[in-house]
């Protein structure tokens, strides 16, 4: 409603300013000088501070005839900006559109005295948007975490989404986008920023899982909106979603194979120290027998269980509106096959020839996935 009625202010005004300039310059046969006709039209281009006319005999006039007329319209673009959380979008677009518009008509008189008034609310507008950019981008800084809270997708980056959102419509028609694009880029490093400053203590759950979540929402969220200047930002957020899966799923699956994740971590530093292969088992903590009794921990039935208590675990905390279950479980079982490929590869070259193997097969893991996968 604040828009149209500015809408409809600015359309009002442009007549009876531009009959009372007219009436002033045939009456009193003032002329333009050339020079301040250019050097206005650049700076009203340009959008830089309008060029002080005081000098000029029209402009002196009309100031006085119209002395209170700044003085309203600010009080009333005070007014539009409250008028809703971000009012100065619709003032910035509406005044934005107004003074090009009367540029490109040929009815304006170029020297307008109410182009230099415009001009100043312009300045104003624009103070009054960066104001709030500024306060928006530190609450999204400072938003704080709900209490103890479980995961899924942060107050921040609805915040973010709400204003983007909001921001994307009022400028749908808006002649330029500059002071907005600006903005977005902001907030999408406040919004960053924010998830990137998330602790474990704030959190009942993983932070690389919430941290997943977060990047994967704005990566999707990003990809629908299509806006040019947050190429940059949707690709990061792709990175850094993938990143955070990537810990988390490890991060999860050592716990499945724990002593024997364990056990292998030991072997590999020992080769990594110089021991030989072959001489691997010769050492007290990494002997055959030692091995024997780790593998012994974990039998198929067991580490199908330990997957099954695995899948429900995440089930529990991811949140379903992202649906990145299937994506996450996928890669859980890629890396579960990588690790089990890696304790088989071991045991070939620091155990040959000992008749030892882990209690299941390469086919029996991937039926204990398919199995929870198609239960579920």
């Amino acid at each position: 409603v604040s828009k149209q009625m500015l809408e409809q202010v600015l359309r009002e005004l442009r007549p009876l300013c531009t009959a009372e300039q007219q009436f002033i310059e045939k009456f009193f046969q003032l002329s333009q000088d050339a020079a301040d006709l250019q050097e206005l039209e650049v700076s009203v281009r340009t959008m830089s501070s309008p060029v002080p006319l005081a000098k000029e005999p029209t402009t002196r006039l009309l100031s006085e005839i119209f002395s209170c007329l700044e003085p309203e319209l600010r009080g009333f673009l005070d007014v539009c900006n409250k008028a809703h959380p971000f009012g100065c979008l619709q003032v910035l677009v509406t005044l934005n559109d107004s003074i090009f518009e009367m540029w490109g008509s040929s009815s304006a008189l170029p020297l307008s005295f109410l182009n230099t008034v415009l001009g100043n609310m312009l300045l104003l507008a624009k103070s009054s948007f960066n104001k709030c950019i500024g306060t928006l981008c530190k609450e999204i800084e400072e938003a704080k975490m709900v209490s103890k809270m479980k995961g899924g997708i942060l107050p921040s980056v609805s915040r973010f989404e709400e204003f983007v959102n909001f921001s994307e419509e009022v400028f749908r028609t808006a002649q330029r986008r500059g002071e907005l694009d600006k903005a977005h880029l902001r907030l999408a490093g406040s919004v960053f920023s924010s998830i990137n400053s998330l602790s474990s203590a704030n959190l009942k759950v993983n932070t690389d899982m919430v941290m997943m979540e977060n990047f994967h929402h704005i990566h999707c969220f990003l990809c629908q909106k299509k806006i040019h200047c947050l190429e940059g930002q949707k690709r990061e957020a792709k990175q850094r979603y993938s990143e955070h899966m990537e810990k988390y799923v490890i991060k999860y699956l050592g716990q499945p194979l724990e002593k024997l994740n364990h056990f292998f971590e030991g072997v590999k530093a020992r080769v990594a120290q110089g021991v030989k292969e072959e001489e691997v088992s010769f050492q007290l903590a990494y002997s055959k027998q030692e091995l024997r009794k780790v593998i012994e921990k974990y039998p198929g039935k067991e580490v199908k269980k330990a997957l099954e208590t695995l899948y429900r675990k995440i089930h529990k905390y991811l949140s379903p509106e992202e649906n990145l279950l299937p994506v996450v479980w996928h890669a859980m079982e890629q890396e579960f096959i990588r690790q089990y490929r890696e304790f088989e590869d071991l045991i070939q070259r620091c155990y040959a020839g000992s008749g030892i193997a882990m209690d299941f097969t390469m086919e029996d893991l991937l039926s204990y996935f398919n199995s929870i996968t198609l239960s579920n």
